[in-house]
């Protein structure tokens, strides 16, 4: 009896669980929302980075780099991107990365400039070779897989390429500073030898066209 007497307490002094409205609670082992994490796509780091193509002319080759903040907060970005070349096989390529394009190309050398990317801005930069065999008795090189960071000491992303970066024997590439994008660039279509500073700020391409 004294049982039944508790159980008839509790079943008038508590009522019954309600289920909750669908979608209100997360499933168990779900993650939480988190205000500061980057998005569902987006790297850890906050930033994508790719390659909107490349151009070839007269030997000289280019290929375009874009940077997207996709993440939640800004983002401090200053300098040149960090380059690492692998062969077909996945070895390193040993090549002497130039920042700026001294040698190679001209109108490509302005300095680099503090920039701060909101969520959803961009930053370019290009990257620049000749392909070039001057000596027969070393064996021409070809990139097949490129890894970018953002800036030495940042985590590194495999970058996509329409085709091998064909060094030739040369063992160099350039590579321009990082500039602020007003507009999602277009593919590139290669160097321009000029003076004035291509891909600065408000230009919507780093890589302008050849002549």
């Amino acid at each position: 009896m004294t049982g039944l007497v508790l159980l008839g307490g509790c079943s008038a002094t508590e009522p019954p669980p309600v289920d909750p409205a669908p979608g209100t609670v997360p499933r168990a082992g779900a993650p939480t929302p988190d205000s500061g994490s980057a998005p569902i796509g987006c790297p850890e780091s906050g930033v994508r980075i790719s390659s909107p193509g490349s151009s070839a002319a007269m030997g000289l080759r280019a290929l375009g780099l874009e940077l997207v903040n996709c993440g939640t907060q800004p983002y401090p970005l200053n300098g040149y991107p960090v380059l690492r070349l692998h062969d077909g096989d996945g070895n390193p390529i040993p090549v002497r990365v130039i920042n700026g394009a001294k040698g190679i190309t001209s109108g490509f050398d302005a300095p680099p400039r503090p920039l701060i990317l909101r969520p959803g801005e961009r930053a370019g930069a290009a990257v620049l070779w000749r392909n070039l065999v001057d000596d027969p008795t070393v064996v021409a090189t070809n990139g097949e897989r490129l890894e970018v960071a953002p800036a030495a000491g940042r985590p590194e992303q495999v970058v996509g390429l329409d085709g091998p970066i064909d060094l030739g024997n040369t063992g160099r590439i350039g590579v321009s500073a990082w500039t602020k994008s007003a507009d999602p660039p277009a593919t590139p279509t290669g160097p321009r030898p000029d003076t004035s500073q291509p891909g600065g700020p408000g230009s919507s391409s780093p890589v302008p066209p050849l002549l």
